[in-house]
């Protein structure tokens, strides 16, 4: 008892003379403490540098939900994607049966310089064995990345050779593209799939639409479904091209950052190109920016369902660890001065990630109706007067409800098991050179080509054998569904292009469809355009009403 009381007059004296070398009173005093009594006297032994991280999370945690810390490793994998490139080989692969099988390589990249082929197998990298192991992709990506000029030996299995081919590859830059499908969706109309902004994705995008030039494009629809943002600046730089000289694009503005605008300097190619853009719930941050100045100026019809609502501007702090703390700074606003953040509780990240499900729930996904319209948070906009909300995200001015009509729980647990990739590449594998030989390219596939039952049966087979017990009533719901998935994943595997897939796909897709026959309808694309969707101002009555009511 004695030696305790000892020990706690030192504690005292030890915080004593903290105070006095930083300050008596003020928070940081008390976190200096706090640090210090638990490397000192903690009962057990401490990590001090994941106490602090820990610390430094927590008190992000209390702010907003965007606001972040990352350690180096995972500040690495989040900037990646962004960067637009990577060392490494240069392969698109996927896992059959545990064993690593190549989809495609990349153009000029490294795997194809040295002769490694879609349907190769690496059974080894350098002296470890990665076939058959039930390695995780995380592990074996590892392996083949690197950093540029250093080599790497894989051994390959390929076709029915039983013997191993041996290629030493020496990594590059691999280039990452956010530009995932350009094509011509009809004579008139291009299509360019977005699925990040990226550093390059202003440069993608233009080249993707010189590309559609050149085949006749006169129209343009750019979906951004799905895509969860990134770059602000590739947003402003993608606006630039289809406004006018000083037209506002995006500001922002916080209790510690004055305001800042980003405008058009008037070197846009394409402001005159008829536009529609394609949203959905999952469309944030950068997207979002795009949509709304597109919407605010008048300059193209917006389709799809409302945008996630992600408006918080983060800046980067950089530790010399490599960590990284993601700071939320300011807001993003729209031209018309909508801010597109969506309402969040400070320290409830739980209630606030589960805004999309509450949303489906409420049904806003499905009927127009079920959409809350508050006359408080109307907007016009910049050109023709229209009237827009706000509210959190970007309301499309063409509602699409979300299809699902053809899911069902065996879909969704055939997709959960990797049956539908397993089966793609069995079949790719056993038919390439004859689906090659009899369809020229992508476009004859997509007339052409079809999945017979005896294909279908083997897909379910291939189930039954992971566990997927058959299930007749939801296969008849989905079975139109699995045979345009798996005839996309085959396109995608054989052509060895990203956009096959979505090529396949857009013909089934209503958002696409709608999209396609606004843009087609002069009459309705203009009547959108000017007196904007009275359903919208119909239901924003019916909702001003019914708070009278109460």
């Amino acid at each position: 008892m004695q030696t305790f009381a000892i020990t706690l007059v030192l504690f005292v004296g030890v915080v004593a003379l903290m105070g006095a070398q930083y300050g008596r009173g003020g928070s940081m005093q008390k976190l200096l403490n706090a640090q210090y009594a638990i490397n000192n006297f903690y009962v057990d032994t401490v990590n001090e540098e994941k106490l602090i991280e820990e610390a430094i999370k927590g008190m992000l945690e209390s702010l907003d939900p965007h606001s972040s810390y990352t350690d180096a490793k995972e500040t690495k994998e989040l900037e990646e994607p962004l960067q637009g490139e990577f060392s490494g080989i240069g392969i698109q692969f996927n896992m059959k049966q545990d064993t690593l099988y190549v989809i495609q390589t990349t153009v000029g990249g490294p795997s194809e310089k040295v002769g490694i082929m879609a349907g190769d197998r690496i059974i080894k990298v350098n002296d470890t064995i990665i076939a058959g192991v039930k390695m995780k992709n995380s592990d074996i990506m590892k392996r083949l990345r690197g950093k540029k000029g250093t080599k790497v030996t894989v051994q390959v299995k390929r076709g029915n050779n039983p013997e191993l081919i041996t290629f030493r590859i020496t990594r590059d830059k691999i280039p990452l593209y956010s530009v995932d499908a350009t094509y011509m969706i009809d004579d008139k109309t291009g299509y360019i799939q977005i699925s990040r902004f990226g550093a390059k994705t202003h440069e993608e995008m233009v080249e993707a639409i010189q590309k559609l030039e050149r085949q006749g494009m006169k129209q343009l629809i750019i979906d951004l479904g799905d895509n969860g943002g990134g770059y602000l600046n590739a947003a402003i730089d993608m606006c630039n091209e289809f406004l006018q000289r000083r037209q506002l694009i995006v500001y922002t503005q916080g209790t510690n950052s004055p305001r800042q605008e980003g405008n058009a300097d008037g070197s846009g190619r394409y402001k005159d190109l008829k536009l529609v853009v394609l949203v959905d719930q999952f469309s944030a941050s950068a997207s979002e920016i795009f949509a709304g100045a597109m919407q605010d100026w008048d300059r193209a019809v917006i389709v799809g369902r409302r945008t996630y609502g992600k408006g918080l501007v983060q800046r980067p702090f950089r530790f010399d660890d490599g960590s990284m703390m993601r700071l939320t700074v300011a807001r993003y606003y729209t031209p018309s001065g909508r801010c597109i953040q969506k309402s969040y509780t400070k320290g409830d990240k739980k209630k606030y990630d589960e805004d999309l499900l509450d949303r489906s729930k409420e049904g806003e996904y499905y009927h127009l109706d079920s959409i809350q319209f508050n006359d408080s948070l109307s907007y016009k906009t910049l050109k023709n007067s229209r009237t827009i909300y706000g509210g959190g995200g970007i309301m499309p001015d063409v509602f699409v409800p979300l299809d699902t009509t053809e899911n069902s729980k065996y879909y969704r647990d055939m997709m959960a098991k990797g049956i539908m990739n397993q089966f793609s590449v069995d079949y790719v594998d056993k038919h390439r050179a004859e689906i090659k030989s009899k369809y020229k390219d992508i476009y004859d596939f997509d007339k052409g080509f079809s999945l017979t039952d005896a294909d279908l049966k083997n897909f379910i087979a291939m189930g039954e054998k992971d566990s997927v017990k058959f299930n007749e009533k939801d296969y008849a719901t989905s079975k139109k569904l699995f045979k345009a998935v798996l005839k996309g994943l085959i396109a995608r595997d054989v052509y060895a292009d990203p956009g096959a897939y979505t090529i396949i796909l857009n013909h089934r897709n209503k958002d696409v469809q709608e999209a396609l026959r606004v843009i087609n309808d002069d009459r309705l694309f203009n009547s959108l355009l000017t007196r904007g969707n009275p359903e919208y101002d119909r239901l924003a009555r019916e909702h001003k009403e019914k708070k009278k009511k109460k």
